[in-house]
């Protein structure tokens, strides 16, 4: 039975990381996106962040996305007084999205959610071999 319940937890993992996966997606996607109205917000990058949480059915411990927040950091500033969206000094706020920060986040979501998958093969494979002893 710990077997099924490190399965439930790896695929807790998966689907926490699979959210983050979209959210990241979501930040490359819009990173470029620009205010259209003078003194308007350009996109804001969006955060994931985890908790912990008591899976009752299992008496385990998983793992959930808490929130989905706005990074409250600072936007970027681009001289373009011809744009719609520029200040009276001709400057533009652009996204506070670092693609390649977002680029690093994806590889280490990709690489938690592979972790997650392996384990649940090798469980997976464990009760295979364990099912096939006890029938010989």
């Amino acid at each position: 039975m710990d077997l099924i319940k490190a399965i439930k937890i790896s695929a807790s993992g998966m689907k926490a990381q699979g959210v983050r996966l979209r959210v990241i997606s979501e930040n490359i996607a819009n990173s470029n996106s620009l205010a259209e109205t003078p003194g308007g917000d350009p996109y804001r990058r969006k955060l994931v962040s985890f908790k912990e949480q008591l899976d009752k059915s299992i008496g385990a411990q998983t793992v959930g996305v808490n929130k989905v927040e706005f990074d409250q950091s600072d936007f970027g500033k681009r001289y373009d007084p011809t744009h719609p969206a520029a200040d009276k000094d001709g400057y533009v706020s652009t996204p506070n999205v670092n693609n390649l920060i977002e680029m690093m986040d994806m590889r280490e979501a990709q690489r938690s959610y592979s972790a997650n998958l392996d384990m649940i093969d090798s469980s997976k494979h464990m009760i295979e071999r364990t099912i096939d002893l006890l029938r010989n």
